[in-house]
């Protein structure tokens, strides 16, 4: 082929829609020279026979920025490239049944006004004007969304494609990828049926197909891709005339419904009824050797199975009585991927250089617009406009063995609509990862949450406490824990508790010239010998990249910990920094140890008991000791916020360490008891209050900036520029007059009649009696006592901002006892 490029500079693997947007917004970004690949035509994949829906409703602010930028585009793009497409922006009605579902709309509600969508909370009589032949007898409300909508699947990937071809990029459809070689310098080599193709980076797109094209991967540092595939079908009315007479009058089609507390969207198509279920007596493929995928799938469906989706078919026929007066003209039943989270996968390729993922979407028609946009600034730029942690590859580590990829797809397809409340734990694949005492933390009474994995308690419950599934179904602050967690942050304020914390993220760093490389990483300097440190990272533009705590034993040796989640993230973000020359080295030692926190006034006491060290060494200082016979790490430092200490062990001597510990009187404390512990003194927690959505100035953690330091840390200029010009928010913590329930994460926060910054976290304060608030708000308004009002499920409550010091010990005299 006298056309066949050998050369681009980056390679797409999948020509579905996902795969169209990233190669158009490369283009758009000025990188031209790029090809796709597609083994068959475009949009072969789950994308022929897609639905075409087009929502920005999310509860994730990543995921309802991605989808709303595509509506953005798609109302444009046809124009914009000169290919015309069936783009109808209808507008959707989605309908409460429940006091909890219409909470959830107007959380909703409030993220899409911040990010100008114009939602609106309805009564069910004003769905009725709208759409005269909806049933509204048992309605608690509606969420209108008019910006939401359906687009043609086929026509907005070509569109995409005529874009991109536009600009100079190649398609080769019906090319095959085969495999993948990575050079030593990093680049790669794509192989075809038809030719080698070299380029600098690869895009895994390649939808239900990514997990067999992510082998390729494996030799290089790569991973199974965690990933399943479901069987979701849809089925297509024949023409209905009162719908045709409907949109001759009005001159437009109907809004789609979508009855979430049912598991079904029903629009609209022609002048016929498309039913979309998601129902929970779902069905899985390719998921054993009787079912296996084939090599290739193109254009193809399974047989139809009306059976599995009857009840939620005689649901929607009593909502739009009309649904009756016609038969069923064909039913579209074929294969959509899953990441265990029902969010797709897209970033950097975990564990593999100048390689990145953009693939298993659920939604990929909605995200498929925003979906490129992130994806050409990852591989160009780096970093992406929002944080993307929510659809981030390295949110999954080790534990996504292919039995807990297809529970959770399982799980979550079934609950594709369900409400994901603050208290609830999903319980399908779990115990993937145990810490040594789990046995004695259950028995304890523990009630169990999974981080990164890791089993840990949230709460210890009696035994007359209701633990069921159902009791967690509120978005309010009371329920079954309520009592415990207080009793549990009494404990930690008045005597001592213990926290088990296994999958603390754990690297070690050791060897000549680590000092001085560690140095030139972070914003701000290192601890000396024998003590412990906070130190934060920040990318060129000066946004927090993430937070760690460095021990420091010796001059060129480190022990640095991380959140549980971040393991893979700040993993990679160590090592894409280390230099090729390095004399020292990087181990992970997250499965190696265990990790308690023994904290409160009594905390002292009870260790001396224990061991011989010397517990009056101050706070941040790391000593070595014995606890019941094996070694310890005490590190003398408390998240809670007391007195305290974590108590690192080698996993087999943790649990005769954490019986003493137990025995000596420490009483079991769990996470949520924490979070309210470290809320009242202001600490950060990673992805919520500490993400690449904020500048380290903005995010209040200006003593962790040291623009003095010769060395050229990345972010420095960009924190040098934003010093001089000022931040346009800041950081503040808020005493909220909240009512039932405390703020969620990303709640508006409102200064009259205007939205002036969100919540990063909230929650309760046990020590304090009172609802605490974190948050971003315009620089002018932060500050002490300034009047705002935080907006909680549709209420407005009234907030004042609080001194720069934590609520609890704002002098740190009890931390430093």
């Amino acid at each position: 082929m006298s056309d066949f490029p050998i050369k681009a500079r980056v390679v797409i693997i999948g020509g579905g829609v996902v795969g169209a947007s990233t190669l158009y917004h490369l283009g758009l970004k000025g990188w031209t020279d790029c090809v796709l690949l597609e083994k068959n035509e475009l949009t072969a994949g789950s994308t022929w026979h897609a639905a075409g829906n087009v929502p920005t409703f999310s509860t994730s602010w990543a995921i309802m920025n991605m989808q709303r930028y595509s509506t953005e585009l798609y109302a444009r793009l046809g124009e914009e490239v000169d290919y015309p497409m069936n783009y109808h922006q209808t507008g959707s009605i989605r309908l409460a049944h429940t006091k909890e579902r219409m909470q959830e709309f107007e959380r909703a509600c409030s993220m899409g006004r911040y990010q100008g969508i114009e939602m609106e909370i309805w009564t069910p009589e004003q769905a009725k004007e709208h759409y005269p032949f909806l049933e509204i007898h048992d309605l608690a409300g509606v969420l209108w969304d008019p910006s939401d909508g359906d687009i043609d699947p086929a026509q907005v990937t070509q569109a995409l494609a005529k874009g991109a071809r536009d600009m100079g990029q190649k398609i080769l459809r019906f090319t095959p990828a085969t495999g993948v070689t990575q050079k030593d310098d990093k680049t790669w080599i794509v192989h075809t049926d038809k030719g080698d193709i070299e380029c600098d980076y690869v895009v895994n797109a390649a939808g239900y197909y990514a997990q067999r094209v992510g082998e390729w991967f494996k030799p290089y540092g790569g991973r199974t891709v965690p990933m399943m595939v479901m069987e979701h079908q849809y089925l297509l009315t024949e023409q209905i005339p009162e719908i045709e007479a409907h949109s001759k009058i009005t001159g437009k089609k109907l809004p789609l419904i979508r009855d979430v507390d049912v598991s079904y969207y029903l629009r609209q198509e022609k002048n016929g009824y498309n039913l979309g279920p998601y129902e929970p007596n779902c069905k899985a493929h390719w998921v054993d050797a009787s079912d296996q995928m084939p090599d290739d799938f193109s254009f193809q469906l399974w047989q139809e199975d009306l059976d599995r989706i009857e009840d939620i078919v005689v649901d929607a026929m009593a909502r739009v009585p009309l649904m009756e007066t016609s038969g069923v003209s064909s039913v579209i039943n074929g294969p959509i991927p899953y990441a265990p989270d029902g969010l797709p996968l897209m970033g950097p390729m975990p564990g593999v250089a100048n390689a990145f993922e953009a693939c298993v979407f659920t939604f990929g028609i909605a995200q498929g617009g925003g979906a490129g946009k992130v994806m050409a600034e990852w591989i160009v730029d780096g970093a992406t406009e929002w944080d993307m942690w929510a659809v981030d590859p390295r949110r999954y580590t080790d534990y996504t063995d292919q039995d807990y990829c297809d529970q959770k797809g399982m799980e979550v397809y079934g609950n594709e609509y369900a409400m994901h409340f603050p208290h609830h734990e999903w319980p399908a694949a779990r115990d993937k990862k145990l810490s040594p005492v789990h046995d004695r933390v259950i028995a304890a009474g523990g009630v169990m949450g999974a981080y990164n994995g890791w089993e840990r308690a949230n709460w210890y419950a009696k035994e007359s406490d209701d633990t069921s599934l159902e009791a967690t179904h509120t978005w309010g602050r009371q329920g079954p824990w309520t009592q415990r967690v207080k009793e549990e942050c009494e404990a930690v304020r008045d005597h001592c508790g213990v926290l088990d914390l296994p999958g603390f993220s754990r690297f070690k760093i050791k060897g000549p010239g680590a000092d001085e490389w560690l140095r030139g990483l972070v914003t701000g300097a290192l601890p000396k010998i024998g003590r412990v440190g906070l130190v934060y990272f920040a990318d060129e533009r000066g946004r927090i990249q993430t937070e760690m705590s460095v021990t420091r034993e010796a001059e060129d040796q480190f022990i640095l910990v991380t959140a549980a989640t971040a393991q893979w993230h700040d993993q990679e973000w160590l090592q894409r920094h280390m230099p090729a020359d390095r004399a020292f080295t990087l181990e992970d030692w997250t499965t190696r140890m265990d990790t308690l926190i023994v904290t409160g006034p009594a905390s002292r006491d009870i260790l001396e008991t224990l061991c011989d060290a010397d517990l009056s060494l101050p706070w941040l200082s790391l000593q070595e000791s014995e606890i019941a016979g094996g070694w310890v790490a005490l590190l003398r430092v408390s998240f809670a916020g007391e007195l305290g200490w974590e108590v690192h062990a080698e996993n087999a001597d943790m649990p005769a360490i954490y019986d003493a510990i137990i025995a000596a009187g420490a009483k079991p404390f769990g996470m949520y008891a924490l979070n309210s512990l470290r809320l009242e003194k202001g600490y950060r927690a990673w992805k919520g209050d500490l993400s690449t959505d904020y500048s380290m100035f903005e995010g209040g953690l200006d003593r962790f900036v040291k623009l003095d330091k010769p060395q050229d840390f990345p972010g420095k200029a960009a924190l040098q520029a934003e010093k001089q010009q000022g931040s346009k928010k800041r950081f503040v913590t808020l005493l909220v007059d909240a009512g039932d329930c405390d703020a969620p994460y990303m709640s508006c926060i409102w200064s009259g009649d205007q939205i002036v910054g969100e919540t990063t976290s909230g929650g309760w304060g046990y020590r304090i009696n009172a609802s605490i608030a974190l948050g971003m708000v315009r620089s002018d308004l932060a500050l002490p006592g300034t009047v705002l009002e935080v907006e909680i499920y549709g209420e407005k409550y009234h907030a004042v901002v609080q001194e720069d010091q934590p609520l609890w010990d704002p002098d740190n005299a009890r931390l430093r006892a």
